[in-house]
């Protein structure tokens, strides 16, 4: 299914996809710079890959807080990169509004997981007839699912992904249960593991989510052991730098190691 997506290479291969990119664009250069990196790391793994960026933060606890550096130029970069480096390109959506901004400029529509019950924006994302990724709410059970996956496939849309990144049973701290990924496979649509959204620790007193970055390998293995299609890393040649979520950011650095790792468990498979 996933190998409808314009310029995805390497779908032949059988390993799981990527989707990586920062978690917001901040501008024009480093955006650049990081889905340069990344491509050239996937086309020597032959790893089909997504480039990510989210063209607004609206999600944010605190009101300073970066939201971006403004929808219409941080959507204009998204798109240049997709046309330029001939990759697919996937954004959040937050609202029917955003969607009608997004559509235009990238590949994929992404619902962020607590937006995932929304109804009208689901139908309206649906209606685009693009490929759709919708976290799962770190509030519902992978079972639950299936009603979201009816309401896009109402619209007569079966451009579908499903991603896990997380359930939260405390305040401050989320788990992955992988038993959500085989859960939601039998949904027939494919389904992506949020490495780096799973180890968040959001909710913190300070109004910053926090992170647990050195766990991203271990998650990231027991994900592909798990048998999950896709891989979604935020990364970032300096987390610490990065205006959005840079706790828990895997270093750019330390991507090709990983994907090399990873691979191999798949290969194991």
């Amino acid at each position: 299914m996933i190998d409808k997506l314009k310029n995805l290479k390497f779908t032949e291969e059988n390993n799981f996809f990527l989707i990586a990119g920062p978690c917001a664009i901040e501008d024009k250069d480093i955006s650049f710079d990081i889905a340069k990196q990344i491509r050239n790391i996937c086309e020597k793994l032959r790893i089909p890959f997504i480039f990510k960026g989210s063209f607004k933060k609206a999600n944010r606890s605190r009101i300073d807080s970066y939201t971006g550096l403004g929808d219409e130029i941080a959507l204009k970069i998204i798109k240049s990169i997709g046309e330029e480096l001939k990759i697919p390109t996937i954004t959040d959506v937050h609202s029917i509004e955003d969607v009608e901004k997004a559509k235009n400029y990238v590949d994929i529509l992404q619902i962020p997981a607590f937006l995932c019950r929304q109804t009208d924006l689901i139908i309206a994302a649906g209606k685009t007839e693009k490929f759709i990724n919708i976290k799962k709410g770190q509030f519902l059970s992978p079972n639950q699912m299936q009603h979201i996956v009816d309401k896009i496939k109402s619209t007569n849309n079966k451009n579908i992904m499903l991603t896990e990144r997380g359930s939260m049973f405390g305040y401050k701290d989320l788990i992955v249960d992988f038993r959500s990924i085989p859960l939601m496979k039998k949904l027939n649509f494919p389904v992506i593991l949020d490495v780096t959204h799973s180890l968040q620790q959001p909710n913190q007193d300070i109004g910053i989510t926090g992170g647990n970055p050195e766990m991203i390998e271990t998650i990231a293995k027991a994900g592909v052991a798990t048998g999950v299609d896709g891989l979604f890393i935020e990364t970032h040649p300096d987390p610490f730098q990065a205006k959005s979520d840079g706790a828990n950011m895997l270093k750019l650095d330390y991507l090709e190691n990983l994907l090399v790792k990873l691979l191999k468990i798949r290969k194991a498979l």
